[in-house]
């Protein structure tokens, strides 16, 4: 390696990046991916456009030689480590165990479809399409593998636009994930072990099963009691970037054992972020700061360097696009609305349930590409599933949005309890508020349910997962069998508790929320009205410095009365 190698390296990051980011940013606020923009930087760059139109040009930016390939692939290779990693510490093993009737029909149901539709239909392939002869059963195995893996981070982003993330739907969706992600990570280690130069064993089939299982089944026990002592010892210390610093080295740690064992390290970095993201010490602004850093530096790198390698013109196969895309998301959609069947949601909420679960964004791509290394796919499919994943990353959004809307308009004035308002809360902690609120709570003619049993319900929700949705507001809610209409009331606490919020600031804000037991739908549109017009008014900040009775029920009536062209499931 020369310093002129080093001098070609630096602009390469340069351009990269800073193109990456810039053009991502600009689709993001439009609604779209940002994952669209870092593809197309790539394919701006690399041979598909700049190659054709200034091939010396784009030569002398980025030269074949070996050494200077391989620092930029060594960067790439990172960010899909350091996404994995990040990926897994938004995954909530906690939360979908204690909602396993849901989640575990949803997730696993959500695999096994999918897998088997992919597989059954992969294998009907003419031998043309296979990388190498002998090679059908891996590659059919793996497409319907890729199949069945589902994009966390783009859900999670549609999730918290449409103002459903912290909703009992939102909840369900989420808790799937988790299952359905280690699920089919499992499964895909086993398949990329099967397609190693080792050949295939019965031996060889037995170990990798038996490992997967037995080292995801370590990590997410033991793992995570023991990494959430350390994460809370270090975290005492106060230094910035020592929880940071932790993260990376159990990432760095887990995957070379899982490579040490013939798997992929891939699958390390993924089982290591779900063991320590499932740390109680592990606070969701750690989690934030993880996520900004990665998708900061790493992750734009990565998808943009992806169109520098192919000529996606040439390459380009309409059969295999098709194929992929129609397959891939038509069987992720079946899958999780057949594993929804059997659970309280109602029929629009499954509809919902399998859209969301139909992406396979940034973590479909990461798949395809190490196939592609292994040799089990040609360049064609690994286009068509770049493609694919690029087309249910942008119909997501809008389906689902389209999928939670209700036709009717919600008036969470209509519900709301005045004289259980509590401008002046004493509670020191969210639990503590919980009680209070649920106390003061009237519930005429609703058979069993009293104050101590609201109180247990939203109390039981909250430990699913927290409501603090960030800008100093939480929005706790429950559903209660036997309530006859919806209970909405508000408490206000100056001092501010720590709710664990997303953005780490403390709740002063608190709107209690209770729909009767079987309705999904009425939950999603007064959470909707109410985070719409929380984030687009200055009611908040009317609320919180409200002085007297009437500046407080003004301010109220301006989060209450919403505006006409807010309906339920957002916008």
């Amino acid at each position: 390696m020369t310093e002129e190698h080093i001098g070609v390296f630096l602009i390469q990051v340069f351009l990269l990046l800073s193109l990456a980011r810039v053009v991502g940013e600009a689709l993001r606020k439009r609604g779209l991916p940002a994952l669209v923009g870092e593809i197309a930087v790539g394919l701006l760059l690399g041979p598909t456009l700049l190659g054709r139109a200034f091939p010396e040009l784009q030569r002398a930016l980025f030269p074949q030689e070996t050494i200077q390939l391989a620092m930029l692939d060594t960067v790439s290779w990172f960010g899909v480590f350091f996404l994995l990693l990040e990926t897994g510490l938004h995954i909530d093993v906690s939360a979908a165990w204690r909602q396993r009737g849901p989640a575990l029909r949803v997730g696993v149901i959500g695999v096994l479809v999918p897998l088997a539709i992919g597989t059954g239909l992969s294998v009907l392939l003419p031998d043309s399409y296979l990388a190498a002869p002998g090679t059908r059963i891996p590659f059919a195995l793996f497409l319907g593998t890729a199949f069945a893996i589902s994009a966390m981070v783009i859900i999670a982003r549609v999730l918290h636009d449409l103002d459903l993330v912290k909703t009992d739907l939102g909840l369900v969706t989420l808790c799937g994930y988790a299952v359905n992600d280690i699920l089919a990570w499992v499964i895909l280690s086993v398949v990329l072990g099967l397609a190693s130069p080792a050949g295939v064993s019965w031996g060889t089939v037995g170990f990798a099963v038996f490992f997967s299982v037995a080292f995801t089944a370590f990590c997410l026990t033991w793992g995570t009691r023991i990494s959430d002592r350390v994460v809370a010892h270090v975290s005492a210390g106060e230094q910035p970037g020592g929880v940071l610093s932790l993260v990376a080295a159990i990432g760095l740690a887990c995957g070379a054992l899982t490579h040490a064992a013939g798997l992929t390290a891939l699958f390390g970095f993924f089982i290591a972020g779900v063991m320590v993201g499932d740390a109680q010490a592990l606070t969701e602004r750690t989690r934030n700061v993880v996520s900004q850093m990665v998708h900061a530096v790493f992750v734009p790198l990565y998808f943009a360097s992806i169109g520098l390698r192919y000529d996606f013109l040439v390459e380009f196969d309409w059969f295999i696009v098709t194929f992929v895309t129609v397959v891939s998301i038509g069987a992720k959609f079946l899958g999780a609305w057949l594993g929804a069947w059997g659970t309280p949601l109602s029929r629009t909420d499954r509809v919902s349930i399998g859209i969301a679960f139909t992406p396979s964004g940034m973590t479909g791509i990461v798949v395809a590409d190490i196939a592609l290394e292994y040799g089990i796919l040609t360049a064609p499919f690994f286009i068509g599933i770049v493609v694919s994943a690029i087309a249910s990353s942008l119909l997501v959004g809008p389906l689902l949005s389209w999928s939670t809307r209700r036709e009717e308009r919600v008036k969470p004035l209509d519900f709301f309890q005045w004289p259980a308002t509590q401008p002046d809360l004493d509670g020191e902690t969210r639990w503590e508020i919980i009680d209070e609120m649920c106390g003061s709570i009237e519930t005429p003619g609703a058979g069993h349910v009293t104050t101590k049993s609201i109180a247990e319900a939203v109390r039981a929700r909250e430990e699913l997962g927290g409501t603090g949705v960030g800008r100093q507001v939480a929005l706790p809610h429950a559903r209660m069998a036997g309530l006859e209409r919806p209970i909405l009331t508000f408490g206000r606490s100056v001092q501010g508790v720590d709710w664990d919020a997303p953005d780490g600031v403390p709740v002063h804000l608190v709107f209690l929320v209770l729909t009767p037991g079987g309705d999904y739908g009425i939950q999603l549109m007064i959470m909707a009205a109410l985070s719409k017009s929380l984030s687009q008014t200055d009611v908040s900040e009317r609320l919180l410095h409200a002085d007297s009775e009437e500046e407080l029920r003004a301010a109220l009536r301006g989060v209450l009365e919403v505006p006409e062209d807010v309906q339920g499931g957002g916008t």
